[in-house]
């Protein structure tokens, strides 16, 4: 099955917390979009293995994207297996031949998040090269990296007023990850993390003239010409 666009984090939610929004929008215009997480977190505070894979089918669903891809690599070990890693993404780009690729944008405070968006990008360049692996060459269009933690300088944003209720609803089925319960442990994500990430899409939106806007940053410098658009901007 042809897919539109792939996107990869490296723990189920990474990839609802920076994209959601966007990813719930080009699914309503009838895109494909693939979720794949490189880990099942087993190394999470809070919740089990299962509790998440559950709770990333039913947020997949909210989205309206494709049930997501659960690889096994190890949580804290990704490049442990940096080799396997990069085949395997470069088989899933090549049965998929996504238009668009997106991965967790490097600068994060979280060691596995900036190994994924490293392990993607090599993906990506050695999809493209004919005589790696087995499968015929496919190489996306772009790669574009979603923000995780912090604020960052996005280059573009793409504006998720329509579906930002929907992203934060497919969030709340992370209730293991999201809901501080008396028997959970205290961290960053049971402390505010979704109001605190709801103010930062606020803030992307209002920086680009919307309610609501997740910010991107591109390894490719993006061709725009103001000159074709019709309207006033």
């Amino acid at each position: 099955m042809k897919i539109d666009i792939i996107a990869i984090g490296a723990h189920p939610d990474d990839i609802e917390i920076g994209m959601g929004g966007s990813a719930a929008k080009a699914a309503e215009s009838g895109k494909k979009v693939q979720f794949v997480h490189l880990t099942k977190a087993e190394l999470s505070s809070n919740g089990t293995v299962e509790e998440r894979e559950e709770e990333s089918k039913k947020a997949c669903s909210r989205l309206g994207v494709l049930e997501p891809v659960a690889l096994n690599y190890p949580d804290r070990g990704l490049l442990n297996k940096r080799e396997e890693i990069i085949a395997e993404l470069v088989q899933l780009i090549r049965t998929g031949r996504p238009d668009y690729l997106f991965a967790p944008y490097f600068e994060d405070r979280h060691p596995d998040h900036a190994h994924c968006s490293s392990l993607v990008k090599e993906a990506f360049f050695s999809s493209g090269i004919k005589k790696y692996g087995f499968k015929e060459a496919w190489r996306p269009k772009n790669l574009y990296y979603y923000q995780i933690n912090g604020l960052g300088n996005p280059d573009f944003a793409i504006d998720i007023t329509e579906t930002a209720e929907k992203k934060f609803e497919a969030l709340q089925c992370f209730k293991s990850q999201f809901e501080k319960i008396p028997e959970a442990a205290s961290t960053p994500l049971n402390s505010g993390y979704l109001e605190d990430l709801r103010a930062r899409d606020r803030l992307t939106g209002r920086e680009s003239g919307v309610d609501y806007a997740e910010g991107f940053k591109t390894d490719a410098l993006l061709l725009h010409n103001p000159f074709e658009e019709e309207g006033e901007q």
